[in-house]
C-alpha cells in the first residue's frame, strides 16, 4: 500500500538518484532529507516499494534506484508545477527574437539551447508529410550549375534545397522542367512524388535537353522531402551520462538516433512504457532511455514535436517545463507567420 510516508520516501529517493546517479540508502535519506523516521522504518518501506515495483536494488550497493514503473508513477503524480526558471525562460525566448530568422533556424537554435541546458540530446520532428500535397515548385538558378529549389505544399509549408549539377544546365531546361512538373504533379501526395516522376520520364526526355540531370536531382529531393523529417542536436552529450558508459548501451542509443522512422511511433514500440503528464507532455521509457516530447501546432490539422532524449535518470520537472515552454514559443512563431520550413 502506498502510504503518505512511503510516497515521501519514494520521492526523496527519486530526487536524490536524479541528482547523484548513485543508489540511495536509508542513512542518506535521513541525513540529507531529514526524514523523521528511523533507519529501520525507512529500510522496511524501501523493501515494500521494491516489492511493489517502484524501486530496484542494484548488485553493487544496498541502496535502491527507481524502476521504470517508479519513474512513471513519479511523473504522473509527483512532478511539481513550479514552472520554468526565469533565466531559462529568457534564454529560450531569445532563440525566437532574432529578426529574419526562419522557422527551421528557430527550431534548431531552440534544440541547441535545450541540449545545453539539459546536457542531453534534443530534437524536433516536423509535421508529417504523408498527408501533404504538392502545390507548386519554384526554381531559382544561381548559375548554370547551381539552383535553389523551393517546394510548396497545399498546407503552406515550404522545403528549400540546393541543386548542384555536375554539368551545366541551361535556363531553358530549368524553366521547361519546372513547367512540366507543376502541371503534372500538382495535388500529388508528397510521399508519391518520386514514384510519379518515373511516369514523367518520357515527357521530360522529349521536352528537356538535360532531362537526366534534372530528373535525378528532383527524385532525390522528393525522396528526402517525403522521409521522416527529424533533427537532433547534442548527440555527443550522451557520452557524459554515466548510464551510457556501457558501450553496447551507447551503440543501441546511437542506432535509435540514426533511424528517423522510430521517433513518431516510439510510444507504441515493443517494451515501451508511456504516460502523459498533467501538463500535457508525453514521456516514454524504452529500456534505459527516456524520451520527453511536447507538441506544437502548425495549423488546425498538423503538428510537430520537440523532444529530449536521455537516461531514465533525468530531472523530469525541469525538462518538462523547458520543453513545453519552447514548444509554446514555436507555436506562437507559426501563428505570427513563420515560414514553416522543415527541419533538415
Amino acid at each position: 500500500m502506498l502510504t503518505p510516508r512511503r510516497i515521501e520516501i519514494f520521492k526523496a529517493i527519486v530526487d536524490e538518484y536524479i541528482r547523484t546517479a548513485e543508489p540511495v540508502g536509508s542513512k542518506t535519506l535521513q541525513k540529507k532529507y531529514r526524514l523523521p523516521y528511523s533507519s529501520a522504518t525507512i529500510r522496511n518501506d524501501m523493501q515494500v516499494l521494491e516489492e511493489m515495483g517502484y524501486l530496484e536494488k542494484t548488485h553493487t550497493s544496498s541502496g535502491r534506484i527507481p524502476s521504470t514503473q517508479g519513474y512513471r508513477f513519479y511523473c504522473e503524480n509527483l512532478l511539481s508545477s513550479s514552472g520554468l526558471d526565469k533565466k531559462m525562460e529568457v534564454a529560450i525566448q531569445d532563440a525566437f527574437n532574432l529578426s529574419n530568422m526562419s522557422m527551421e533556424e528557430a527550431v534548431h537554435q531552440s534544440c541547441a539551447i535545450l541540449s545545453a541546458m539539459t546536457n542531453m540530446t534534443t530534437g524536433a520532428i516536423g509535421p508529417d508529410s504523408a498527408n501533404q500535397r504538392l502545390e507548386n515548385i519554384k526554381l531559382f538558378p544561381l548559375d548554370d550549375r547551381n539552383t535553389v529549389c523551393v517546394f510548396i505544399t497545399n498546407t503552406g509549408h515550404t522545403e528549400t534545397g540546393n541543386f548542384h549539377f555536375d554539368e551545366a544546365v541551361s535556363l531553358r531546361d530549368i524553366e521547361n522542367c519546372t513547367e512540366i512538373l507543376n502541371s503534372r504533379l500538382k495535388g500529388v501526395r508528397i510521399n508519391e512524388l518520386a514514384q510519379r516522376m518515373e511516369e514523367l520520364k518520357p515527357v521530360l526526355a522529349a521536352e528537356v535537353e538535360r532531362h537526366d540531370i534534372l530528373f535525378t536531382a528532383f527524385v532525390k529531393a522528393f525522396v528526402k522531402f517525403a522521409s521522416e523529417n527529424v533533427y537532433f542536436s547534442g548527440k555527443d552529450r550522451m557520452l557524459y551520462q554515466p548510464e551510457f558508459e556501457n558501450i553496447d548501451k551507447l551503440k543501441s542509443l546511437m542506432s535509435l538516433l540514426e533511424d528517423p522512422s522510430v521517433w513518431r511511433g516510439i510510444s507504441s514500440s515493443e517494451n515501451a512504457v508511456a504516460v502523459r503528464t498533467a501538463r500535457g507532455a508525453e514521456l516514454t521509457w524504452l529500456d534505459d532511455v527516456a524520451v520527453v516530447r511536447s507538441s506544437f501546432h502548425v495549423n488546425d490539422h498538423e503538428s510537430g514535436q520537440l523532444l529530449v532524449v536521455g537516461p531514465s535518470r533525468m530531472n523530469y520537472d525541469r525538462v518538462v517545463s523547458m520543453i513545453e515552454y519552447a514548444a509554446q514559443m514555436i507555436e506562437k512563431m507559426y501563428l505570427r507567420g513563420g515560414d514553416g520550413n522543415k527541419y533538415e
